[in-house]
């Protein structure tokens, strides 16, 4: 099952990583934040509760999630969870489905997409008539890749209206007889 989300949350480009300046664990020297709270051993239940505390005060902590799921990291608190608590994270990330990124990809933002949502800008990318060249660009592509990717696009959704066309019922022929309950079949 596809997990699907509409957020307006600021995502996180390739390579940009400036978002960290604003975390609340980069210490400043008005606010001193030990680096060491973040790397708990499982039974420093201390440190745990410290370092989610105070990533519930941090305005990126969505994107620092998304970081360590997207890169795969598994040491120490990002986002505000355990690696513990991250791991079956892990195992969906490529079957999340954030339309927000979807429309950021669209729109020429250079976002950290997972399989679905490369998916969902090949269609939606098709369905807006958008060029074959500029989904090359947006998705990193070969333009010949760009193609193959629109004809797949296209043979699926003639399959898909050949297949509903095919499964629509037809009205039951009347030769004159009259119709009996049976005729018009039962409601599910």
């Amino acid at each position: 099952m596809t997990n699907t989300t509409i957020s307006p949350a600021r995502h996180r480009q390739l390579g940009d990583h400036t978002w960290q300046a604003d975390a609340v664990c980069q210490g400043t020297e008005y606010n001193p934040v030990d680096p060491e709270i973040f790397f708990p051993e499982p039974d420093e239940t201390d440190k745990i509760a410290t370092a989610k505390a105070l990533c519930g005060q941090c305005p990126v902590r969505r994107t620092c999630l998304d970081a360590a799921l997207e890169s795969g990291t598994t040491d120490g608190i990002r986002g505000g969870l355990t690696d513990e608590e991250r791991r079956p994270l892990h195992e969906k990330i490529a079957h999340r489905l954030d339309y927000s990124r979807v429309n950021d990809t669209i729109d020429g933002r250079d976002v950290h997409l997972t399989k679905a949502e490369r998916r969902a800008v090949v269609y939606a990318a098709f369905r807006h008539g958008v060029s074959e060249q500029r989904l090359a660009w947006l998705l990193k592509i070969t333009e010949e890749h760009a193609q193959k990717l629109y004809r797949e696009t296209r043979r699926a959704l003639r399959n898909r209206d050949l297949n509903q066309t095919a499964k629509a019922p037809s009205p039951p022929v009347n030769s004159g007889e009259r119709l009996v309950r049976d005729d018009f079949g039962t409601a599910a």
